[in-house]
């Protein structure tokens, strides 16, 4: 395994280009590589990436390689997305994408061409702690920190990559771009699910997963009051408000599904606030395990774009872990990562339960 030739994932975009162009100059022998993950829906932005990807090689005068992924893709993102939403929760693809998609070709392709690194573009930084362990430490720049996405590594995977993009802001980042002569460098950023750039999730499930769509329902209060009727759950996730289609005389907001009624229970603003919540399947990361019973005081994040709140967090017997809020936290949403921070270095993360 040669550790001075490394393989960066090239998505066409200008983060990742930066990435290569940063390892190039620091003397690594740097192999792009591109997914090939979206079907023949999104042809057209699937040849798009690729031929971005492949102008930005040029331009660096690196090697270019793709992977077909469309496999893997569909089955573990995909496939997992539709039947999330149709079980009532709002996963986050991108964190499984990233686990078991991304990180599964690009460092397949670079332990099969003897690389000793993988890179992503990824604002975020890697480190090894004093426990021995590998863990995601908050970018420089809050405001494009990704750490969130990259809650799932594993410490094989996390051993093994490189992210130069940490220290850098984005606009430090379109300069070396610039300065690079990468084609990309004024690109935008990508603000939509890639397989569904449209953001009609239900159309996508639809088309997907079409006998098991669900039908119209009851709006209902906690206990159960009728308050009119809904399109079908799919339309619909803890904490909205807009969309609803239904007046009632005072701003509502959905507290949660109800798969099992084909329900969707409104409430006003101020119950949606949460004290508690509880994940399951947990990944342990910056930490060590921790064992039934054992707390921890740490920074929970519950969606992407949440800031962060303390919280007492405790292992449970069942392997779950409950997290207690200092203050009250808004619309905790089944399906979505929990995140949780020891101080910038993340700590471990969970699925919130329904």
């Amino acid at each position: 395994m040669n550790r001075e030739r490394i393989v960066v994932g090239l998505s066409g975009g200008v983060d990742s280009a930066a990435a290569a162009y940063l390892l190039k100059k620091q003397g690594y022998e740097v192999t792009g590589v591109t997914m090939c993950v979206l079907g023949e829906e999104n042809r057209g932005a699937q040849e798009q990436m690729l031929s971005d990807a492949a102008a930005v090689a040029e331009a660096l005068g690196i090697r270019h390689e793709t992977v077909d992924f469309t496999k893997s893709f569909r089955e573990k993102v995909e496939e997992y997305f539709a039947r999330e939403y149709l079980s009532g929760r709002t996963p986050n693809p991108c964190l499984m994408c990233n686990r078991y998609v991304k990180w599964e070709a690009v460092l397949g392709f670079a332990k099969s061409v003897g690389a000793g690194w993988m890179a992503t573009g990824h604002y975020a930084r890697i480190e090894r702690l004093s426990n021995g362990r590998y863990a995601v430490r908050n970018s420089v720049t809050a405001e494009k920190d990704q750490t969130y996405v990259l809650a799932r590594l594993t410490q094989e995977q996390l051993a093994h990559t490189l992210m130069p993009l940490g220290t850098y802001t984005k606009e430090q980042v379109r300069e070396l771009a610039k300065e690079a002569g990468i084609p990309v460098a004024q690109k935008k950023d990508s603000q939509e699910i890639c397989f569904i750039p449209d953001h009609d999730y239900a159309a996508f499930i639809a088309r997907r997963r079409p006998e098991d769509m669900c039908s119209e329902g009851n709006f209902v209060t906690p206990d159960g009051v009728v308050l009119g009727r809904h399109r079908g759950l799919v339309h619909y996730t803890v904490g909205q408000r807009k969309g609803l289609g239904i007046a009632l005389g005072q701003r509502m907001f959905v507290k949660c599904l109800r798969p099992e009624t084909n329900e969707v229970v409104l409430v006003p603003d101020d119950a949606v606030y949460s004290h508690v919540l509880v994940c399951k399947d947990i990944s342990f990361m910056g930490i060590m395990p921790m064992q039934a019973g054992e707390k921890r005081r740490l920074t929970g994040r519950i969606r992407y774009g949440h800031k962060g709140a303390a919280a007492a967090v405790t292992m449970m017997a069942d392997g779950c872990l409950k997290a207690e809020f200092e203050q009250p936290v808004r619309a905790v949403t089944p399906g979505q990562a929990a995140v949780f921070y020891d101080g910038e270095y993340l700590a471990c993360s969970g699925i919130i339960s329904d």
